[in-house]
């Protein structure tokens, strides 16, 4: 059972609710707040380098529009979908997914969402918080830097659920107004949307890689879509709260990455893997203008963090684990944050971002891609059914987790294409061969194909599996 603060609008008070549903009385909200939850913590520089690995990946900038586009629309439909999941139940996403992998089977997910939100994604964007720190002050020292930025986003999440809203509504007012002039500014440089003239073949592998790093960054949100709309009404308009959520995080995504895309057009594709990209996309600007920049950034990645890690946390406590404390799920918050410090000190440390970054992202949209595809095929399955309460009485069921792993491991063996391993059957379908013998230009399809073959075989599974019914 909840407990029941008495505080249900109060920012001030620390959320000692975690993933039991959350009651009558404690519901609040408008769906209209759901677009500045998700754009806030979007307008930040993490987001701007998605954008600028089109050109990094050799495309031209309306080829990497193209795929920004794409990948963005695909995660933003189903962003919005599973967030209307969350007022009827009142649980957070990962609990939810219950209902899909069984009590046993969602360990899986709920494991893999604990490290990609709230270790990865904190410490990618850290990283990116403390360069933009270190920039705008000088005088700081880099590792003082880290630990300004993980503090702030600690401590907001630290104290929970409606203090997050505040944080995300008005961060969001100062954001917009600075993006708004970045975007006028770099948009009408010269060269900002001049395009390379096509030689050869269309470049396949640059645009599904662009596509799928946009898409792994989008979609990242969606494994904890419901946690931040399983406080208001249960009768809330889910129509209204579907397209807020998803045109706050696609109008967003796909804003901020055109502005990193025709940034680094400009600045060259050598820039994109730089020692520190912050800097050479700040060096654009006017020197004054350049430092509300840096602070905008900064304000941003705090804003994406506070997500991950009060995320980051319910998605280990979905998994099941009995931690005695009333305010475990701020207790949480605290020790992903002390993980994810670390990782961003050693990211800090390293200084080779880029290319850590652009890895990381494919990743995320290996392992969500396919989770998307069970939990919402298991939805239409199952219309008409209590989600909540099957979700607070799981089935020991196997087809979610067999049909996620199996599909995610084939998508993987026989479509990824990264610097360290690439698939059979993507070479197959498409690839060239340099005269050292180099193979390269091939097509990654992951996502597409383990969002595919996962809902596919659990729909398979479900029908042989009686648990799941």
């Amino acid at each position: 059972m909840a407990n029941n603060n008495n505080h249900t609008a109060s920012a001030g008070a620390i959320e000692t609710n975690d993933v039991a549903p959350i009651p009558a009385g404690e519901r609040h909200g408008k769906p209209w707040h759901l677009f500045t939850v998700w754009s806030s913590p979007n307008l930040e520089f993490a987001t701007v380098f998605v954008g600028a690995l089109a050109i990094g990946f050799g495309l031209n900038i309306w080829q990497g529009i193209a795929a920004i586009v794409v990948g963005n629309a695909l995660a933003g439909i189903t962003h919005g979908i599973l967030s209307t999941w969350g007022p009827e139940a009142g649980l957070p996403q990962m609990v939810l997914g219950r209902n899909a992998f069984g009590k046993w089977g969602n360990l899986i997910p709920s494991g893999l969402s604990t490290l990609v939100a709230g270790i990865g994604w904190f410490a990618v964007n850290t990283v990116s918080g403390t360069f933009a720190l270190q920039t705008l002050v000088p005088g700081i020292n880099v590792f003082a830097s880290l630990a300004i930025i993980i503090l702030a986003q600690v401590g907001v999440a630290f104290v929970g659920h409606n203090l997050i809203q505040k944080w995300e509504r008005y961060a969001s007012f100062f954001l917009a107004a600075v993006w708004i002039i970045v975007v006028v500014v770099i948009f009408s440089l010269p060269g900002a949307f001049n395009a390379a003239a096509a030689t050869g073949d269309f470049p396949w592998a640059g645009f599904t890689l662009t596509a799928g790093a946009a898409y792994g960054y989008t979609a990242g949100w969606t494994a904890f879509a419901s946690d931040y709309t399983r406080y208001l009404p249960a009768n809330t308009d889910k129509r209204a709260l579907g397209w807020f959520a998803g045109l706050g995080n696609f109008v967003s995504t796909s804003l901020i990455m055109i502005v990193g895309a025709a940034a680094f057009n400009i600045l060259g594709a050598g820039s994109v893997f730089g020692k520190n990209p912050t800097s050479d996309f700040t060096a654009i600007f006017d020197p004054a203008f350049a430092k509300l920049v840096l602070l905008a950034i900064v304000v941003g990645s705090v804003s994406a963090n506070i997500l991950n890690v009060y995320s980051g946390a319910m998605s280990f406590l979905a998994m099941g684990f009995k931690i005695g404390f009333k305010s475990r799920r701020a207790i949480m918050v605290a020790l992903a944050g002390l993980v994810g410090g670390f990782i961003s000190y050693l990211g800090v440390a390293d200084g080779d971002v880029a290319h850590k970054l652009d890895g990381f992202l494919l990743v995320v949209s290996y392992w969500v891609a396919p989770w998307i595809a069970v939990v919402l095929t298991e939805r239409i399955m199952s219309k008409g059914k209590n989600a909540g309460a099957r979700a607070l009485a799981p089935k020991n069921s196997w087809a979610g987790a067999a049909a996620f792993v199996i599909a995610t491991a084939f998508s993987i063996w026989g479509f990824c294409s990264q610097v360290a391993y690439t698939g059979p059957i993507g070479m197959a379908i498409h690839s060239v061969t340099l005269p050292n013998g180099a193979i390269v230009d091939v097509p990654d399809l992951t996502a597409i194909v383990g969002f595919v073959l996962a809902a596919l075989l659990f729909w398979v599974f479900s029908k042989a599996d009686k648990k799941s019914k």
